[in-house]
């Protein structure tokens, strides 16, 4: 078996019993299961939630996105080796100490195989929910153009790039295209304030103006556990992204948890405290694989360029990556899952038969 079958790059085709459409992201695919199974599961595992509860079965993938595409390599490489089961085991590893440390819960019920999750039915809150403790990236890059307001708060005149903020800032974006909010672009990923929120909090989904600051609270809380946890390992935890959502408790009551995947190298910037301190900022995140390709290729306005999305759409079709470049990314991956949870992430030989023969032998989800 080569390496390319040890990828999983296409996670929407198994043979998972649903009577509803696979939705599938950039990297994972949920399965919604019946009525029936979702019952059944629930009383035969015996998860912590109201008996009519909504059950869905959530595929990782391999796949890498970058600049909102998706690339791959040569010699047929559709993904990242490790890729996918680094990302789960990182979150499971800080969803883990989340409930240990009395924080929230998450939307994950059962870990079947380290690429799949057992998840329950959240509505989720329309917020790209942002932390940031260092000022680089995008902020950055507004920042040198004059910008000062970031979501309602204002950035003092003198700072340094990649420098440490003086505190922890929360920069919230919007999650998908919301239309008729005043004083909101109807756009993807557009900037908020505190306040578009308070006056809007219904057509954010928040059950009320009370929950926006327990969002907050949940957010800088996360972000604080986890930005110890590394700095232990001597990593940098500079800014990411959390999702949250609501589920109902086993009393049919709704809680606001945690959903998706946090603290990970997909959805957070992390560096290598090592070199920060000399003066290096070394990822140990995808950010390390954005910037190969701003390097890579000789136009890289056409990856930080909205407008020419077709253009880069074509750049990620049309251009087979090196294999040394995925195998680095790869490493990139599992060092820090290994780093983060003091396990080794192996690579199945083939994950998609491994999943089929566990969601039908012990799961009964497969006919």
């Amino acid at each position: 078996m080569n390496l390319a079958d040890k990828v999983l790059a296409v996670n929407n085709d198994l043979p998972i019993r649903t009577d509803a459409p696979v939705h599938s992201g950039k990297v994972r695919s949920v399965y919604w299961l019946t009525a029936t199974d979702s019952k059944r599961l629930i009383e035969e595992k015996g998860y912590d939630v109201p008996s009519d509860t909504s059950l869905a079965i959530m595929v990782i993938s391999d796949r890498i996105s970058a600049f909102d595409c998706i690339w791959s390599g040569e010699n047929d490489m559709r993904g990242v080796p490790g890729k996918g089961a680094a990302l789960n085991a990182i979150s499971n590893h800080w969803f883990k100490l989340f409930k240990e440390q009395g924080l929230a819960d998450s939307h994950i019920l059962d870990i079947p195989h380290p690429f799949v999750w057992i998840v329950q039915k959240a509505k989720p809150v329309m917020i790209e929910a942002i932390c940031r403790q260092y000022i680089t990236g995008s902020m950055w890059r507004s920042y040198t153009k004059g910008e000062r307001d970031f979501c309602g708060i204002e950035l003092p005149e003198g700072l340094a790039k990649d420098s440490k903020l003086t505190a922890l800032l929360q920069t919230p974006s919007t999650k998908g295209i919301l239309e008729g909010i005043p004083g909101v672009p109807a756009v993807d990923d557009v900037n908020i304030t505190r306040k578009n929120i308070e006056d809007n909090f219904e057509a954010f989904n928040f059950k009320s103006v009370d929950d926006i600051a327990q969002y907050e609270k949940l957010l800088t809380e996360g972000f604080d556990v986890i930005s110890a946890a590394l700095s232990k390992i001597d990593q940098v935890f500079v800014d990411t992204k959390f999702e949250f959502g609501y589920v109902k408790d086993v009393n049919g009551d709704d809680k606001l948890i945690y959903m998706d995947e946090v603290g990970t190298p997909d959805s957070s910037r992390i560096w290598d405290g090592e070199q920060y301190r000399a003066g290096k900022v070394v990822e140990n995140s995808k950010e390390g694989f954005r910037q190969l390709l701003l390097n890579h290729f000789t136009d890289p306005d056409i990856l930080l360029n909205k407008d020419r999305m077709s253009e880069r759409e074509a750049l990620a079709r049309d251009n087979k990556l090196p294999l040394s470049v995925l195998m680095d990314v790869s490493k990139t991956y599992t060092d820090i899952a290994e780093k983060i949870t003091g396990d080794k992430i192996v690579l199945s030989d083939n994950p998609k038969a491994e999943i089929v023969s566990i969601l039908r032998e012990q799961y009964q989800l497969i006919d």
